[in-house]
């Protein structure tokens, strides 16, 4: 079984458990004035209910469910150890071609070698495009939907590819082959967030102009249909097509909630007489 929980930032946990995510944080009943915790669904949880298109289920019908299914969990993994190896770079530390790192739910692996190109191609998109970082792994709500997720990055871009503009970005890295309607409202969702006031205030010192005037971009890394072995992409900003999302979500997740049971953390039987 799946589970995971993860503290991200502010007292905020991300709780993975099978196919459901939530996040939660300290809050106050509305009705009472009491402290209690509050959960809301994540983005990625919420977007997976963005309908997939005729392409997504001619590809399920071939592979099948079984196989379709591995192939899924195994992307996952391979996007989970990418995606934490290029914290790790961002944050200015060595990664080795040897390193480990942990899987969407499994212990550390040794990285592959796809998965190292996927990290030489960034490395890459980085001395190429000359970023700087104001945000990476940015935890943000929305009070308002009610929904929470974690943004990859944020921050400048002083030399993007030619005809992409300069100036203020967010962007996902995806090691996917192709860019998704999922991925864009997935992006959209989050510059539609409630920004922390630290954040906020790094906009402003960097000269951010408003957030709805912000690109929205998908870095693809270790992409192979180019010889630059990247590919960034500036989207629209879809968050109607995001809110339709939450809408299909809602209907079909209603009553879910989060398990909210405590657990030991091992077990033992008593000796019996």
């Amino acid at each position: 079984m799946k589970k995971e929980f993860r503290v991200v930032q502010n007292g905020s946990v991300q709780v993975t458990v099978a196919d459901e995510r939530w996040y939660s944080r300290p809050g106050t009943n509305p009705a009472t004035g009491l402290p209690e915790v509050q959960f809301v669904p994540s983005v990625t949880w919420i977007a997976g209910y963005y309908p997939k298109g005729v392409g997504f289920y001619k590809w399920l019908a071939d592979k099948g469910w079984d196989e379709s299914q591995a192939l899924k969990v195994a992307a996952g993994d391979k996007g989970s150890r990418v995606h934490r190896a290029i914290v790790d770079l961002i944050d200015g530390q060595t990664v080795p071609m040897e390193a480990k790192y942990a899987g969407s739910d499994e212990g550390e692996q040794e990285l592959s070698l796809e998965e190292y190109d996927c990290l030489r191609s960034f490395a890459d998109w980085w001395a190429a495009c000359q970023p700087e970082t104001l945000a990476r792994e940015l935890t943000v709500f929305n009070d308002e939907f009610h929904y929470a997720g974690t943004l990859d990055w944020v921050g400048m871009l002083h030399t993007p590819p030619k005809g992409l503009p300069t100036g203020p970005w967010l962007l996902d890295w995806k090691t996917s082959k192709d860019v998704w309607p999922e991925h864009e409202i997935q992006v959209s969702a989050y510059a539609h967030s409630d920004w922390p006031s630290t954040c906020a205030m790094a906009l402003v010192d960097g000269g951010f102009v408003p957030m709805a005037a912000m690109h929205l971009g998908i870095l693809q890394v270790g992409y192979r249909r180019n010889k630059a072995g990247w590919k960034l992409t500036e989207v629209e900003d879809q968050f109607p097509l995001f809110l339709a999302a939450r809408q299909i979500w809602e209907k079909e997740c209603a009553g879910v909630a989060p398990l909210r049971k405590d657990y030991p953390l091992s077990l033992t039987l008593g000796k019996t007489t």
